[in-house]
């Protein structure tokens, strides 16, 4: 019974400790890019709410896509999450990562990003503004706190699913299968 409990308490614990500290990794790759910076400094002061910029995938819990994703860039952006730690989450910020954007009859960009990697957050918007940005990680922290953002567990269930789905749009396919 004393096991259980204690158990329980280091869970509630990590989970309060994972909602408070979101080190996110930002891979700017469209327009959306230029909000992060307003987002992060001193006007809007994201950091307040636990959200850190890291320089690497092996120190960061979050992926954060800005835009639309061209094929060549989809293969790094697997590869940068593929390096992360579980758990660990990705947030979909403007229209391009929900279905194209204005790219969306381009051939060469990825129109739904969810159907690559696991999502967990989507930020509505043509570039979404700061707010929507911090209320996106706020909506991810509840996810986290209710146990209900499990993306990477998805990722590691359907992992078959994910990687013919990538394969489709990458043709020269030289990357290492992780072993899960």
């Amino acid at each position: 019974m004393k096991e259980d409990w204690g158990r329980e308490a280091g869970n509630i614990i990590s989970n309060w400790a994972r909602k408070h500290s979101l080190w996110v990794l930002a891979y700017g790759t469209g327009c959306g890019a230029i909000e992060i910076p307003p987002t992060m400094t001193s006007r809007y002061d994201a950091e307040r709410f636990g959200i850190s910029g890291m320089a690497t995938p092996r120190q960061a819990d979050v992926l954060l896509i800005t835009g639309y994703l061209s094929v060549k860039t989809l293969k790094r952006v697997i590869r940068s999450y593929e390096q992360m730690q579980a758990p660990k989450y990705v947030i979909g910020f403007g229209s391009c990562t929900i279905n194209g954007g204005m790219y969306w009859d381009s051939y060469n960009t990825v129109k739904r990003l969810d159907d690559y990697l696991p999502v967990d957050v989507f930020i509505n918007g043509c570039m979404p503004r700061p707010e929507a940005v911090i209320d996106g990680f706020v909506k991810l922290q509840e996810l986290i706190a209710s146990k209900k953002a499990n993306g990477w567990i998805r990722y590691q269930e359907n992992l078959d699913w994910y990687r013919a789905n990538q394969k489709k749009v990458i043709k020269n396919w030289n990357m290492p299968d992780y072993n899960w």
